[in-house]
């Protein structure tokens, strides 16, 4: 039996609720790879948002595509890693971007209070990245 989600499967589990890590090229070392909020829906793909100026930022521009990886951390272990161009970058709004994202990690009150802190947004921008390559496993599957 394969251990391989279905595109369904891939999409939901993408979509749900997990801190990705984000793997972008880098130079002459090894590529960064670290946590990061995301979301995604298949129509738009993965977005993220990072300062403009930023490590992830210069490098997001500089590469022009990332990896993402997500995953449960109980048993049955899941994961689904996505790999591909960026589709977009520009300004991240407070209220259309910051807000939501927080809210989605924090829920409304934690959220909130995260823009509220958060002090000037700008400089920060979106990065949108449309999967061309999916990797992904199921250990529940195994039976």
């Amino acid at each position: 039996m394969s251990l391989k989600m279905t595109k369904d499967e891939r999409e939901q589990f993408l979509a749900d609720l997990h801190v990705g890590v984000i793997s972008i090229d880098e130079p002459e070392r090894g590529p960064l790879t670290v946590p990061i909020w995301y979301d995604y829906a298949p129509d738009v793909g993965v977005w993220v948002i990072t300062g403009e100026e930023s490590r992830k930022g210069r490098l997001l521009r500089a590469a022009g595509r990332f990896s993402l990886c997500v995953q449960t951390e109980s048993p049955p272990y899941k994961y689904v890693s996505v790999e591909g161009p960026i589709a977009s970058i520009g300004p991240s709004g407070r209220e259309e971007h910051l807000r939501p994202m927080a809210r989605r990690y924090l829920g409304d009150e934690q959220g909130d209070a995260y823009v509220a802190g958060s002090g000037n947004e700008e400089g920060s921008i979106l990065v949108t990245m449309k999967p061309e390559r999916w990797l992904t496993v199921d250990y529940g599957k195994a039976g």
